[in-house]
């Protein structure tokens, strides 16, 4: 989240200076982190199912459905790439900086200290406040990293497109295993209802059947206790948070995330060394990106999410429509945010905005860890008790008063403080030794 750099040419390092940091990238962090809001809000006000199954709860018609087209077609997927992005682009300053500076070895040690760090806040907060944590798979990911520093801009956009179409061809695969298994599930229950006797095959797909449909399309018995369960006490949600965290850090990580994250990190790291991030590359260069952003990822999302729509929220057709073109779409879609953000900053237009933003941006685990305690206040039964309590469109007006929290905390910490509260924390486990975090502290 940060582009930690060593300050000294000798073996004791220090993290980056104000002076020190990109602007385009802070700015472009505040950037997606707060767009990230949109989506999540979602898994901290309503049931779970209904993050990619509208039908599941919080409206699926009207004013509903057309929130949930806009949020498939320019958001669902795209802020997150942006951030993963600009998480391996640190990854690759800190380590750039530190050995451009003689750091050595002890470049390894800031860079892995730094990461098992960020694995053990990812698990606290998994844990104890929202179970839809981003920095655990970050930090697990992230160990994989430190070789790859080395390679070209070149290589390395290479190596994570193939990385993300592979990542593509698993969700392809899935959709195809999934409709045999649907197949095999409709033919165990009319041999079943005809008095005959299903094959093991069909037996296990029925039941393997079941249990999708259970996640995906949970019945009202299911809903209601996990409703109950959230408006409950903090003991109730820290059971219910314990196996939805356990079963992300697990079951979905390795099927789902390890790809998403690991592509999308060493993408980060090649954009950041062709001079994607820090607004160096031409006005033309950007524009491009934000027409084919724009005039082809924003339809091709919107047609799969309208397509699915039709088909009534089914499941294998959630694959064959939304999950094979997650992946092309999205990145398409970040690309020309980026290029917008990057414009702005290379233009020096909107100064206000772009300082606001590159405070949230250089705050961002703070606000991040901040956004989470907040609202599971807002939304679970220890705080204001509010979940499920809205529909889905009503959501935006609880993004929009975070937002606004975001935007004017941020700014002034950073009047009187180096870094935000949990970045100053990181680093000082990081460097294992305490930070100067006022200004005036040397």
């Amino acid at each position: 989240m940060t582009e930690d750099c060593p300050a000294t040419a000798d073996i004791h390092v220090t993290p980056v200076r104000p002076t020190e940091r990109i602007e385009s990238i802070d700015v472009l962090r505040g950037f997606s982190l707060l767009g990230i809001l949109l989506l999540n809000i979602v898994s901290f006000a309503l049931p779970s199912a209904a993050y990619m199954n509208p039908s599941a709860y919080g409206g699926a018609t009207g004013a509903n459905l057309t929130y949930w087209l806009i949020h498939m077609a320019f958001f669902d997927g795209k802020m997150r790439a942006i951030f993963s992005m600009l998480f391996g682009a640190g990854a690759l300053i800190l380590t750039s900086r530190a050995e451009a500076r003689g750091a050595g070895i002890e470049t390894a040690d800031i860079y892995y200290r730094r990461t098992m760090w960020l694995i053990a806040i990812g698990l606290f907060h998994a844990h104890l406040i929202w179970y839809g944590d981003i920095l655990y798979p970050y930090g697990v990911v992230g160990l994989l990293m430190f070789p790859m520093r080395k390679a070209s801009a070149k290589a390395l956009i290479i190596a994570g497109a193939i990385i993300i179409t592979l990542h593509s061809a698993q969700g392809i695969g899935g959709m195809f295993g999934i409709r045999e298994m649907k197949e095999n599930a409709e033919k165990h229950d009319k041999i079943v209802a005809s008095g005959g006797k299903p094959t093991d095959e069909q037996k296990d797909a029925a039941k393997e059947w079941k249990n999708l449909r259970e996640l995906f399309h949970p019945d009202k018995e299911k809903i209601e206790k996990e409703i109950k369960q959230h408006r409950g006490g903090w003991v109730e949600n820290l059971k219910l948070r314990a196996g939805e965290a356990a079963q992300f850090e697990f079951n979905m990580f390795f099927q789902f995330i390890f790809l998403d994250v690991l592509g999308m990190f060493i993408l980060g790291m090649g954009l950041a060394k062709a001079g994607v991030f820090d607004a160096s590359r031409s006005y033309g260069f950007y524009t491009a990106l934000i027409a084919a952003g724009f005039l082809i990822g924003v339809p091709l999302h919107y047609w799969a999410a309208l397509k699915w729509s039709q088909s009534n929220f089914d499941f294998p057709e959630f694959l064959g429509y939304v999950a094979s073109t997650a992946d092309p779409g999205r990145f398409l879609v970040a690309g020309a945010y980026i290029g917008l953000v990057m414009i702005v900053c290379k233009s020096g237009i909107l100064r206000p905005i772009r300082f606001l933003l590159a405070s949230v941006g250089r705050t961002a685990l703070s606000n991040y860890l901040l956004t989470s305690i907040l609202l599971t206040f807002v939304f679970n039964g220890y705080g204001l008790g509010l979940f499920a309590k809205y529909q889905r469109s009503q959501l935006i007006w609880f993004v929009l008063g975070m937002w606004a929290i975001n935007l004017t905390v941020s700014p002034i910490w950073l009047k009187y403080y180096r870094y935000g509260p949990a970045e100053w924390a990181w680093r000082s486990l990081t460097y294992w030794k305490r930070q100067p975090l006022r200004r005036e502290e040397s």
